[in-house]
């Protein structure tokens, strides 16, 4: 059976056509600046890389562009071929705590949650009633970030305001990149041999957060009612006294939109470091002697320590804790920063293990208390599993 994974942004199509339940991806790619000038695509089909600068107006164009790939590459003999697509969206608040197949309802309650989600569930929504378009026969699933956390305990996902805030104004923590720590918990546990485990999991990238997991369920993670907090990332400061808003909307005379835009987008490693959001820059820059970055190292680092020490707490004990996205996957020198920290813990850097990128590897010494991996993240494939299963 045949089954498309999407994420849509609003200028954007990421896509993968998986062979279920074989998991054999067919064809992958990503359709860029839809709807912006010089838009573009490219894809991956039978080993090869091909892309093509294309007008892609809006996101039902790209949909008709992967169309013409599906059929000039004879990777479908029909459209109805494609059994199920599954969709993913960032917040499902707290009515959906699994993937569900879409309906009239699903896709009110995604709209409804936009504000949750500004800049994200508009933009699934805009690629969902574009699937329907193009492929009116396949069913359509919709696999949410927010769904894993949904087993988060009251006192994990509460705030101390008003309680009145909850019922009325959903203020609650919600988490995100649930789908990633779902399948790196799920991927652990196969590698560990047993499902009675407690995992911390790392999704490290421009974005990022920290979950635990006890037998495969989450019980805290560290974003909140939107992705702002916890983690120190990119260009999001993460964690702070929330009284610092208030304090500088009167000292400078801003306004909330723009408070919200220097915190999200302005914020992080990218006002830490003075030079860049991206770790890789960070890191020539230490390698340069560049204060700037490493202080910003220094406190980036902190804070996943503290998390994954809190999380450790709470848990009483930890049986692995697992690195993934860009800078979990591919940054040897954050993941050797991080476990050194963590030798009071009982966890024990290999060096030699460590130096792995983008690769599935043990990377802790084999008298390490605690295991630490490297587990590259599917989302793609998780959203796959997950509609194969709804179809």
């Amino acid at each position: 059976m045949k089954i498309l994974s999407v994420n849509a942004g609003s200028s954007s199509l990421k896509f993968q056509l998986y062979e279920m339940p074989e998991e054999k991806v067919l064809i992958s790619g990503l359709m860029e600046r839809i709807g912006i000038e010089n838009s573009f695509y490219t894809i991956k089909v039978n080993g090869e890389k091909i892309k093509k600068e294309v007008s892609l107006n809006n996101h039902e164009d790209a949909f008709k562009a992967l169309v013409k790939e599906l059929e000039e590459n004879n990777v479908v003999d029909s459209l109805d071929d494609i059994k199920g697509i599954g969709h993913r969206v960032v917040q499902g608040g707290d009515y959906f705590d699994k993937s569900v197949v879409i309906d009239d309802e699903v896709l009110s309650k995604i709209t409804e949650l936009s504000s949750l989600a500004p800049l994200h569930n508009p933009a699934a929504v805009i690629g969902i009633k574009a699937a329907e378009e193009v492929f009116p026969n396949a069913v359509q699933t919709v696999v949410f970030d927010t769904a894993f956390h949904q087993t988060m305990p009251k006192e994990n996902y509460l705030y101390a305001l008003p309680y009145s805030w909850y019922t009325d104004y959903k203020v609650r923590r919600y988490g995100a990149h649930g789908t990633s720590h779902k399948y790196v918990a799920q991927r652990a546990n196969e590698i560990l041999g047993r499902t009675d485990t407690k995992l911390i999991t790392c999704h490290i990238g421009n974005g990022a957060s920290v979950s635990a997991v006890v037998n495969g369920k989450c019980v805290n993670t560290s974003m909140g009612l939107t992705p702002n907090a916890g983690l120190i990332m990119g260009t999001r400061c993460g964690d702070i006294d929330a009284s610092i808003i208030p304090y500088v909307m009167e000292k400078t005379k801003m306004t909330p939109k723009q408070i919200d835009e220097v915190i999200n987008k302005q914020s992080g490693l990218l006002a830490l470091s003075k030079k860049s959001s991206d770790s890789r820059d960070i890191e020539e820059g230490i390698s340069n002697g560049d204060e700037n970055c490493i202080l910003a190292q220094k406190m980036y680092v902190r804070r996943i320590v503290d998390y994954i020490a809190k999380y450790y707490v709470e848990m009483k004990g930890c049986d692995a804790i697992c690195f993934t996205a860009g800078i979990g996957e591919k940054s040897v020198d954050t993941r050797r920063d991080i476990m050194k920290e963590l030798e009071v813990l009982g966890v024990k850097l290999d060096a030699q293990k460590n130096n792995v990128r983008g690769k599935e590897a043990l990377v802790s010494a084999d008298d390490s208390k605690i295991a630490c991996y490297v587990i590259p993240t599917d989302e793609e494939l998780m959203i796959a599993r997950d509609t194969y299963k709804l179809v």
